[in-house]
């Protein structure tokens, strides 16, 4: 057998991701035949026998940024799969609704919406009742207002400011719509905390690839939020094989320097 090929070593790290596999997705139906049996083994033993092993996440914050990351990359097989795998862990229906919602100011509505499918196809295999309970928390009218006190204190002005010189009246419009929009629409919504809503915006940017300059403001807000570097360090690693090493390098390269007391 391939295992025995590679050592009494590789055989316990088989082991150890087999069973972390099966908290996950259950028992593997060992019978039936992979096309690509050696590649399939090369992946669960580095992300359930290595990654899953690195850092001081638990499953359940592990699921919510492998969602994430799935939802941005729209690889939506495995966003199915592992959203089964959330909720088996422990995952609440809403937080993994919420860490989708919140991808639309990143990612847009198209791929929002695919991914929302994709998750209450799982919902409904699993007898949830959609649609779940609402989260909203802001009237129209306060969206703005609202947003402004979740992003002010974390950004300050500094799109704002970098957007100024724009021809009017975007100057001013395109800055009232990622407050009102992304901090007013989502960060006040209930379901998550702002530390977990910070967390997986921070992976969903290292996800996106063409982002390194934001990765630097959210990785402070994370850890202003109240993450740890320790957290937010294993959080980005734990993208490594989703998105590939050299944006999770670029992510982690952005966040090392920062001052945790931030």
């Amino acid at each position: 057998m391939t295992a025995d090929r590679h050592g009494p070593e590789a055989s316990a790290r088989q082991a150890h991701a087999e069973a972390t596999y099966e908290r996950l997705f259950g028992p593997r139906d060992t019978s039936v035949p992979e096309q690509d049996p050696e590649l399939m083994e090369i992946l669960r033993r580095f992300i359930f026998g290595d990654v899953f092993d690195t850092g001081v996440l638990d499953d359940q914050t592990r699921e919510l940024i492998t969602v994430t990351l799935l939802a941005c990359l729209q690889t939506l097989p495995q966003l199915k799969a592992h959203t089964a795998a959330a909720l088996r862990v422990g995952v609440t229906p809403v937080q993994i609704r919420e860490a989708v919602y919140q991808l639309a100011p990143f990612v847009g509505f198209p791929r929002t919406l695919n991914a929302v499918a994709t998750i209450n196809d799982v919902f409904a295999d699993h007898d949830i009742e959609l649609p779940l309970p609402a989260q909203g928390t802001v009237a129209d009218a306060d969206r703005y207002a609202s947003g402004l006190a979740e992003q002010l204190p974390l950004y300050g002005n500094e799109i704002k400011d970098d957007l100024a010189d724009l021809p009017a009246p975007f100057g001013q419009l395109l800055p009232q719509f990622l407050t009102a929009f992304c901090f007013g629409d989502f960060y006040t919504r209930g379901g998550l905390s702002l530390a977990q809503r910070e967390l997986l915006v921070l992976c969903a940017l290292a996800a996106l690839g063409d982002t390194a300059a934001q990765l630097g403001p959210h990785g402070r807000a994370c850890l202003q939020v109240g993450n740890s570097k320790t957290v937010v360090v294993a959080a980005l690693v734990h993208c490594f094989p989703y998105i590939g090493f050299p944006r999770a390098v670029a992510a982690v390269r952005a966040v090392r320097d920062l001052d945790e007391a931030a």
